[in-house]
């Protein structure tokens, strides 16, 4: 057997590993040790393990400012005080607090990343329903995790899926809102239609509104202006053309030092409460996607899918989405994404297409459970709480959820980007 076999089996069992999660072990230990067996057997090199670690520099600092600031914010209740208000602003109506916890779950994603949304946002809106005593809670729930992937694109920094694909030619803030704006609005309307259309018999109750007032304390005050300045600086960054990496590390790292000064408490707690355990997950993918770039797939791909565009763009680009949108429900978004970011800078090809590779890997993992890490991270925040939602039920509703919004998006992109 070549060692190209043995490469793609051991990557694929590492992946299935992910997804699965076998003896219930994490994530990050599947991906490492299929990292680590191709190192020791030897079908890569040491300089092949450290390149495909360094390459994801730049999303380990993403990811970990941003969960140290997500974090932050959670521990000085910023995110119980919002989904409170949320449910008193709905005075009792299901249809009106859906849209509101939709709308909350946009800004969240939009502005702190899709991962935020189910590991800060979810707790939250369980909390308040809970208080609140609404009795079928799933629609509200069902928000933070379509709403996650769904608005992940807005901007460069809701998803570290849009640093993979674009790696070093991440486009600036102006050219992004240029290409993204008005597909992203697209896709965040449609998702709100199925979504709700698919939940319209459970959003017939009324409930209370008098949910236990809790002012903002001064700590999660301090932790809201953290946020908006992050935003500002990530936003000022992406701009200017500037990596997002450490940017995003050193404030959301500043942050919490200065929340933990003024609050006088240890800053121990919540930089345990990350999931570091992430980091280690994307650093295993990225050396396996490094590994099956050496078999030639990647350069295979590329020169198909440039040979392709150069014939129809149009409907190359949809193929690519779609076919991208499938790949990250049976592999999971984050190799999907690596593999596709690969592609992407190894092919000349049309903007176009790469933007439908972009949302593939953004909204695909909508159809579900395990499409995408921050679906996963929503998974196990209402197991936490006693929340099952089975993979069938998901998928049922994902099939409308994920599909209604991919089709027209691809179908209309060429007209709605420049």
């Amino acid at each position: 057997m070549s060692n190209n076999y043995i490469i793609w089996a051991i990557s694929l069992l590492a992946i299935a590993g992910v997804i699965i999660r076998p003896f219930k072990l994490p994530e990050a230990v599947w991906a490492l040790g299929g990292a680590i067996l191709l190192l020791v057997f030897g079908l890569i090199n040491i300089k092949t393990f450290t390149g495909g670690v360094a390459k994801g520099t730049d999303v380990y600092l993403f990811l970990a400012g941003m969960m140290l600031l997500s974090e932050s914010a959670r521990e000085e209740k910023l995110f119980d005080w919002v989904a409170g208000h949320t449910v008193r602003a709905s005075s009792g109506s299901a249809s009106k607090l859906f849209l509101l916890v939709f709308l909350a779950g946009v800004v969240v994603t939009a502005l702190l990343s899709n991962d935020a949304t189910a590991v800060v946002l979810t707790p939250a809106v369980i909390a308040a329903t809970r208080a609140s005593g609404v009795k079928n809670n799933l629609p509200y729930l069902l928000i933070c995790a379509f709403i996650a992937n769904a608005a992940s694109f807005l901007l460069p920094i809701s998803n570290p899926a849009n640093l993979v694909i674009y790696q070093k030619e991440l486009p600036s803030l102006g050219h992004w809102l240029g290409q993204f704006l008005l597909p992203s609005v697209l896709v965040i309307v449609l998702t709100y239609w199925a979504l709700k259309t698919t939940q319209k018999n459970a959003l017939k109750e009324s409930f209370s509104t008098d949910v236990e007032h809790q002012p903002l304390s001064k700590t999660g005050k301090l932790a809201l202006y953290s946020i908006i300045a992050t935003v500002a600086v990530l936003l000022a960054c992406s701009a200017l053309g500037i990596d997002l990496g450490w940017p995003t590390f050193i404030t959301g790292l500043l942050c919490t030092l200065i929340i933990g000064a003024v609050a006088k408490k240890s800053v121990i707690k919540p930089m345990r409460q990350v999931s570091w355990g992430v980091l280690l997950l994307v650093a295993g993918l990225f050396v396996i996607v490094e590994a099956l770039t050496q078999t030639g797939v990647t350069q295979h791909l590329a020169a198909k899918l440039a040979a392709a565009a150069s014939h129809n763009a149009r409907s190359t680009s949809m193929i690519a989405g779609g076919g991208l949108a499938i790949l990250c429900n049976l592999m999971n978004n984050l190799p999907a994404g690596l593999i596709a970011g690969e592609i992407s800078q190894a092919a000349s090809m049309p903007d176009l297409v790469r933007k439908a590779i972009l949302i593939g890997i953004d909204l695909g993992p909508n159809l579900s459970v395990t499409g995408s890490l921050a679906t996963i991270l929503w998974l196990n925040a209402l197991r936490r709480e006693g929340i099952n939602v089975s993979a069938i039920d998901f998928l049922k509703i994902g099939a409308v959820v994920m599909l209604v919004p991919l089709i027209a998006v691809l179908l209309l992109l060429p007209y709605i980007s420049i």
